[in-house]
C-alpha cells in the first residue's frame, strides 16, 4: 500500500520534482527504491508572511511493501495512503417496495448513485427544479423578483451547496473522502481538487458536475422526479408508505431523507408522526465583507499580488468565558453576499464563489453559536428562532437586507461602509443589528471583530460591511437514528446529511449519504 510523506517544507515556486526529491531525502528513501511517486496535496503556510512557505505532502510507492510499512511505524511524517475504495455487503432479504430519496443534495445525490450502481433502481424526489429551471428563478430572484418557496438557493438540484463556493473541506478524516473527491473529479471538476489542502469546485463548474451525476443515476436504472416534495408518511408492516406532492404515493421499503437543513414543513411533518427528533445547538450572525485584496494583504504581506498565492482565506473563532463561540466559517474568496431566503417576507443571506474566485470582495459567514437554553427546548424552537430573525430582518428594510459597517455594529448605529460596494443583488439599507439580534448575539460579534482583529489586520478595518442576517448555518433539528442509521421510532427510515443534523458541508453531507446507503444495502437485496 503506498505511503504519503507529510509536512515537506520548500519556499513558494518550487516545482514539482523539487518537492518529490526533498520527501525521499527526508524519508531517507533512495530512488531506486521507488515506483511512484507525485504531490498528494499541498498549502499555503503564511503565518510569518515575511517568509511564505509550500507545505506539500507526496504519494509514494515503493517495491517493498516491508518497507512502505516499516517506514510508515518508525516515522510519524509518514501514513498509509487512503484509498477511498468501496466494497458493499449485499443484503439477500428481498422486500416488497421501493427504495426512495427524498432530497437531492450531496447526501442525497451521492446515496442515488451508490444504491444505482449496485441495482437497486432507487427513485429520488427534489422538491426543487433541475439545474436549468433552479438557475433562472435563482437569477430572477437575485435582481429584485417574486421568490419561488420551492426553488431557490437552499432548494433544488444540487442542493444549497450548489450556489456556494463548492469548498470540499471537511474536519473529519474519513476515508471515504478521497472516495467522493475522486467522483467528483470523474464528473468533471477541476482535477486540482485531488490535490490541493483546501480544494473548492466553485459554484459555476458545480452546477455541471451535478447534472453528470443526475445523468448517471438515471442511465444506471434510477429515477429523479423535480418539483416534488415528500408531504406525508405512514408506516406499513413493510416498510413506509410515503405520500408526494404530486398526490402519488409509494410503497418504499426504505427511505432516505436528505432533505437539507431548511425542510421546515418536512421537520413538523415528522413530528407530527411522532418520529423522534430533538433540538441541536446551531449559529446565527452576519455576512462581513472586506477588499479581497485587504483579505491578501492581512494574510501575505508584502508578498500579496504574488500570482503564485491563492486569493487569501482565512478561519476565525473566538470562545468566551462561559463557553460561547463566535467564529468564521464558508469563507468565499472573491465571491458575492446572495439573497438565500426560502419563505415569504423574509431575508436571509448566504455567500458563493466562482471557480475563478475573480470578485473584489471577499465575504464569510461570522456566526455565534446558539444552543436550545437559548431559544427554548421544544424540537422545533430552533426552527422559531431562525424564522423569527428573518421575519425581523424583512420588517426592518423590506425586500433590501440590513447592513451596517464593523463601526456601526459597535458603535450601536445604523451606518454603511464607505469603502466596500455591498454585492447583495437585492440592494441593503443601513440598519442597526442590535434591533435584529438578540443581544446575546450582538454582544458576541462585537466581541469576535475584536478577537479576530488581533490575528488578521482587516478585522480591525471599521468600514468593513456586515450584510443579515446568516441564520441557515445548519439544521436547528436533529432526526435522531440508530446504530443501524434508522430512525429510533420508524423502522425503514433512514435520515442523513444536513438536514437530519449529521453533517456540515458538501463532502461530509456526501460521506453520510454513502454510509446510509450502504446501510440500505446491507439490510436488502436489489430489486
Amino acid at each position: 500500500m503506498p505511503i504519503i510523506i507529510n509536512n515537506i517544507k520548500a519556499p513558494l515556486g518550487t516545482g514539482r520534482e523539487a518537492i518529490i526529491e526533498k520527501a525521499l531525502k527526508a524519508a531517507h528513501i533512495r530512488q531506486g527504491e521507488v515506483t511512484s511517486a507525485d504531490i498528494h496535496k499541498t498549502s499555503i503556510d503564511a503565518r510569518d508572511n515575511k517568509s511564505i512557505v509550500l507545505v506539500s505532502s507526496v504519494y509514494v510507492s515503493l517495491k517493498s511493501e516491508a518497507n512502505e510499512r516499516a517506514l510508515s511505524e518508525k516515522n510519524r511524517n509518514i501514513s498509509f495512503a487512503v484509498g477511498g475504495e468501496i466494497k458493499p455487503e449485499i443484503g439477500t432479504v428481498h422486500k416488497n417496495g421501493r427504495v426512495l430519496i427524498a432530497g437531492f443534495g450531496p447526501a442525497g445525490m451521492f446515496a442515488g448513485l451508490l444504491l444505482a450502481r449496485n441495482g437497486y433502481r432507487p427513485l429520488i424526489i427534489e422538491r426543487g427544479a433541475a439545474m436549468e429551471k433552479r438557475l433562472e428563478r435563482i437569477e430572477g430572484y437575485s435582481n429584485g423578483g417574486a421568490l419561488d418557496p420551492d426553488t431557490n438557493i437552499q432548494f433544488g438540484e444540487g442542493g444549497a451547496g450548489t450556489f456556494s463556493d463548492g469548498k470540499l473541506t471537511c474536519r473529519t478524516k474519513d476515508e471515504l473522502c478521497a472516495f467522493v473527491t475522486k467522483e467528483l473529479v470523474a464528473f468533471g471538476a477541476p482535477a486540482e481538487i485531488l490535490h490541493k489542502a483546501k480544494p473548492h469546485i466553485g459554484t459555476d463548474k458545480l452546477r455541471a458536475v451535478v447534472k453528470s451525476i443526475r445523468q448517471e443515476i438515471i442511465r444506471l436504472g434510477g429515477e429523479v422526479r423535480f418539483e416534488t416534495a415528500l408531504t406525508d408518511l405512514t408506516p406499513t408492516p413493510d416498510g413506509i408508505k410515503a405520500r408526494l406532492s404530486d398526490g402519488s404515493e409509494i410503497d418504499c421499503s426504505a427511505l432516505i431523507l436528505a432533505i437539507g437543513h431548511s425542510a421546515r414543513d418536512t421537520f413538523e411533518m415528522l413530528a407530527g408522526k411522532n418520529v423522534f427528533l430533538e433540538p441541536k445547538p446551531f449559529s446565527v450572525g452576519v455576512r462581513v465583507e472586506h477588499l479581497q485584496s485587504d483579505v491578501d494583504r492581512s494574510l501575505y504581506g508584502s508578498s500579496a499580488g504574488d500570482p503564485m498565492l491563492p486569493k487569501g482565506e482565512y478561519q476565525l473563532s473566538y470562545r468566551n468565558s462561559e463557553g460561547r463561540g463566535v467564529y468564521t466559517f464558508c469563507m468565499c474568496p472573491g465571491g458575492y453576499v446572495v439573497p438565500a431566503a426560502s419563505e415569504e417576507s423574509s431575508t436571509v443571506t448566504n455567500g458563493m464563489s466562482e471557480f475563478a474566485r475573480d470578485g473584489r470582495n471577499a465575504n464569510a459567514a461570522v456566526a455565534v453559536s446558539v444552543t436550545p437554553q437559548d431559544y427554548g427546548s421544544g424540537v422545533l424552537d430552533g426552527v422559531a428562532f431562525q424564522r423569527s430573525l428573518e421575519r425581523r430582518a424583512f420588517e426592518l428594510t423590506g425586500s433590501k437586507a440590513p447592513a451596517c459597517s464593523v463601526r456601526g455594529l459597535l458603535e450601536g448605529k445604523a451606518m454603511l461602509s464607505e469603502k466596500i460596494t455591498p454585492t447583495y443583488s437585492r440592494g441593503v439599507e443601513a440598519a442597526d443589528l442590535s434591533l435584529l439580534f438578540p443581544k446575546f448575539v450582538t454582544d458576541m460579534l462585537k466581541s469576535g471583530f475584536m478577537s479576530f482583529s488581533k490575528k488578521m489586520a482587516c478585522f480591525g478595518d471599521g468600514d468593513a460591511l456586515l450584510t443579515a442576517p446568516e441564520t441557515r448555518t445548519s439544521s436547528p433539528v436533529r432526526i435522531t437514528r440508530g446504530e443501524d442509521r434508522q430512525s429510533l421510532t420508524l423502522p425503514c427510515l433512514y435520515p442523513c446529511g444536513e438536514g437530519a443534523g449529521y453533517a456540515g458541508g458538501i463532502m461530509s453531507a456526501a460521506v453520510d449519504g454513502i454510509k446510509t446507503a450502504l446501510a440500505v444495502m446491507k439490510s436488502q437485496a436489489p430489486e
